[in-house]
This record gives C-alpha cells, sequence and structure tokens, in this order.
C-alpha cells in the first residue's frame, strides 16, 4: 500500500520533496492510516485537529488520542476548539456544513501561519462516492459529479485511490490504533444514509459498483474541464468591463442558450445562487431597476444591460449574535447592539392590554425563545409567519407592500432564532414565534430607534 500511494502522490503531482505537510487527523482509521503511510514515506508533517464538542466526552477522547498520536511520531500537533452548534444557529448553516467551514478554516490558518505548503486530508475512494451522490441531490451541477478532487488549491488527498477496504485491511495488518465516531453508523446525516443505504444497495445491483463510479467520475471530471472552457469563452464574450464592474448586454445574453444555464455561470462565480440566477432570468422580461445581491456583489436590470458591481465593505452582509439577557427583569431599557438603534426590556409585568405591537416595537416570550438570537440582512427567499396572520409570508414581499425606498430596503434586517426562525423583520413586522400570552412569565421588550 505504501508503494501506490506513493505512485498516486507522483502521478497526480500532489507533493515535491521537501514540502512541508499539515495532516488533518480525527482520530478515526482513515486519517491514522494517513499518518502512517506519511511517516513511513518521510513525508515531513505535523498535526492538525478539530474538536467541534458535538459529541460530549467522545470529542474529547478523540482529542486526547490525537495529542498521543503526534506525540508518537514526534510532530507539532495543532488543536482547535468550537463551539459548533451555535456557529451553525448564528450563520444559518447545518451543523455538517458548519464543522466543514470551521475545519477548513482553521487548516488554512495553521498552515500559512506555521510556514506549512500543503494541507492533507485523509478522503479515500468511498467518500468521494459518497460526494458525488450529495452533490448529484443537493443540484450542484456538473462541477459537483466528479466527486473529490485529489488537489483544490493548498489542499491534497492522497488516499483517493485506496478504498474502505485498503484502509481496513492496512489498519490490521499494521495493528494501527484508532479511536471510533459513533455516529459514524447512525443514518443521522445525508453522508451517513448515502453511506449506509444508498451505496450497499447500488454495490447489491451491481458488484463492479466502485470501480465503474471511479471510471464515470473520471470521464465527468474531463468532460467538466470541456464545459469549464466553454464556459470561460462565453464569460469573455459577455461580462464587459467597465467602471466599477461589469456589464451583460441584455440582448446578447438572450441569444445564449441554454439561457438558465449561462446566466448561472455568468453570475456564480460572482456569488449568486441558482435560485437568484432564475430570479434575474425572470427580471429580463420586467422593467429596469430591480436589483439583486450576493454576499459581495451587487446586480443591477438596467434598461438594455445587467451590471454586476461590488458591494462596499459598509454595505457587505453581516450577522451578528446576541445571547440571553443576563439582567434582572426590572423594565429599563438597555442597549441591544451598539449602534443598531436597537435596545431591550426585560420585565415579568403581564400586559395589562390586550398587546398591540407596532413596527417599532416586537415583544417575546423570554422562556420560550431559543438563544443565540442572530441579526442579518434580509435575503431573496427568506419567509417569517406575521404575528396575527395566519400561514407565512416573503419578506421581500413585505418590503414591497411597505413602500420602502431601494435603500431602506437594503438595510432592513431580520432578527432570528437559534433554529434560524425569523422573530422580526426589525421595524416592520414581527413574527408569531414565543409570542406573548397568558402563560409568560418573563417578557423580553424589543425597540428600534432609528435617526
Amino acid at each position: 500500500m505504501l508503494d501506490r500511494f506513493l505512485d498516486y502522490i507522483a502521478k497526480e503531482h500532489l507533493y515535491a520533496q521537501g514540502q512541508q505537510v499539515l495532516l488533518a487527523v480525527s482520530g478515526g482509521r482513515d486519517s491514522v492510516t494517513l499518518a502512517s503511510l506519511a511517516a513511513r514515506a518521510a513525508i515531513p508533517f505535523a498535526i492538525a485537529h478539530c474538536n467541534f464538542h458535538l459529541r460530549p466526552g467522545d470529542c474529547d477522547r478523540d482529542e486526547h488520542f490525537v495529542r498521543q498520536l503526534a506525540a508518537h511520531y514526534g510532530v507539532p500537533c495543532f488543536v482547535a476548539q468550537f463551539d459548533t452548534e451555535a456557529y451553525a444557529a448564528a450563520q444559518g448553516l447545518s451543523v455538517e456544513e458548519a464543522a466543514r467551514n470551521l475545519r477548513y478554516g482553521f487548516f488554512e490558518q495553521v498552515r500559512a501561519a506555521n510556514g506549512y505548503d500543503l494541507v492533507a486530508t485523509a478522503h479515500h475512494r468511498d467518500d468521494a462516492i459518497e460526494t458525488f451522490f450529495i452533490n448529484l441531490l443537493r443540484g450542484t451541477g456538473l462541477a459537483g459529479l466528479h466527486g473529490i478532487p485529489s488537489r483544490n488549491g493548498n489542499v491534497v488527498r492522497p488516499l483517493l485511490c485506496f478504498g474502505r477496504d485498503d484502509i481496513d485491511r492496512y489498519v490490521a495488518d499494521h495493528h494501527l490504533d484508532y479511536v471510533e465516531d459513533a455516529t459514524n453508523g447512525q443514518p443521522l446525516y445525508l453522508r451517513n444514509r448515502i453511506r449506509l443505504q444508498l451505496v450497499p444497495l447500488l454495490r447489491q445491483m451491481a458488484p463492479n459498483f466502485a470501480a465503474t463510479m471511479q471510471d464515470n467520475m473520471q470521464r465527468l471530471d474531463e468532460a467538466g474541464q470541456i464545459y469549464s472552457q466553454a464556459v470561460a469563452a462565453m464569460r469573455q464574450q459577455l461580462l464587459q468591463p467597465v467602471a466599477g464592474g461589469y456589464a451583460i448586454a441584455i440582448d446578447a445574453l438572450r441569444h445564449s442558450e441554454p439561457l438558465a444555464t449561462c446566466l448561472f455561470e455568468l453570475l456564480h462565480p460572482f456569488g449568486f445562487t441558482a435560485a437568484q440566477s432564475r430570479d434575474v432570468m425572470a427580471a429580463l422580461d420586467g422593467q429596469s431597476g430591480a436589483q439583486f445581491f450576493s454576499p459581495t456583489h451587487r446586480l443591477l436590470r438596467d434598461r438594455t444591460h445587467l451590471l454586476l458591481s461590488p458591494r462596499d465593505a459598509a454595505e457587505a452582509p453581516s450577522c451578528l449574535t446576541i445571547a440571553r439577557p443576563d439582567v434582572q427583569p426590572d423594565g429599563m431599557w438597555r442597549p441591544l447592539l451598539a449602534g443598531s438603534g436597537l435596545s431591550y426590556a426585560v420585565t415579568t409585568e403581564p400586559p395589562l392590554q390586550p398587546i398591540r405591537l407596532t413596527k417599532q416595537q416586537a415583544w417575546f416570550d423570554l422562556d420560550r425563545l431559543r438563544f443565540p438570537l442572530s441579526l442579518r440582512p434580509w435575503q431573496q427567499g427568506d419567509r417569517f409567519r406575521p404575528y396575527g396572520m395566519k400561514g407565512s409570508r416573503l419578506v421581500s414581499d413585505l418590503l414591497i407592500d411597505s413602500k420602502l425606498t431601494r435603500w431602506d430596503k437594503e438595510r432592513v434586517q431580520l432578527l432570528c432564532d437559534a433554529d434560524g426562525q425569523v422573530l422580526w423583520v426589525v421595524g416592520l413586522r414581527a413574527a408569531a414565534v414565543a409570542p406573548v400570552g397568558p402563560g409568560t412569565r418573563t417578557i423580553l421588550k424589543l425597540r428600534l430607534k432609528r435617526n
């Protein structure tokens, strides 16, 4: 297996002699195998480990094991501690997505700060197959259907030439110790369900499933390269540099086929989603003036062109987290977030009359709120359940009915709970989440004061 490991590294040009490598080690059998092969290959390496605090007790056990493993090899060990669930809630991400973002952010930070050339992860062939089906189900398009690349920037994956069976045999033959993540055997996440339910069924239907999938992903990767060349040519033709950004001639765009795919490929590098590109396509037949926003860019539907420009740092979306207030229920108003115009008061006094909510105030049952709360800009597609109404409503529809100026629409923010539910379209309408009622003991009052 060592020879196959070295051959694959050479074939994919993953490592140059003398480079320093940071190994991502969870403590499981895959990453333990990677560390063993790197040591036997005399590759200079250090170890990085993330403690996500998602499995009480087990995560600390894994961290202890990885520290011992690093000591065994006599290499540095870098460890990060994360409150993953709080981060996921604040960013509006799934726990899986949050852990991935935290993981790779930490690896890159350690790599850059300590002079390592590469980050190596222990993804193998079965991981690539699982990723193929994850991307297929999520609709990532052709770019996601070649599984996991052997190199992505500074990240390399030297175990992609091995399957899970190869790694199991290597661990047994070399008597390697490892820790087992109990959740790997539970269908809690999409990847686990694909691994435990879908892939075994496909293996029964096609005995050569793994080899066939590897060939399919290789062909799709090659097709993707051809596709990328065509997309690059289209961008060069349609994206016209102008002062402050780019312009796309609407008449020229209409002659691009298929229009939906071409528009997505034009806008995706600027942070726009597939759903937003469909909205832009619908706006081509509408009046000028429609605007769309990604985290980094603004798109304006002008009379003859789509105009793309970077968003100013001051208007770039930000997400602020708000912990549960640790104050006495004295009814005193206090600033909630500096510069936001928001203040809060906590009281146990029940309202003397039916609550008459105004645009500038919102009341909540403090004990029923899920913290931490988050304050973020609204986005296309956001929905909420307005207080006093049945069903849900698009925030964008509320903004239209409120007859806000374009500038005011850009400044609208949403107060959300830890589950991402909208509590308040700030300054416009409260949601029917944790409402004050007969059983309420403690009330959280919020108010907005703007210049």
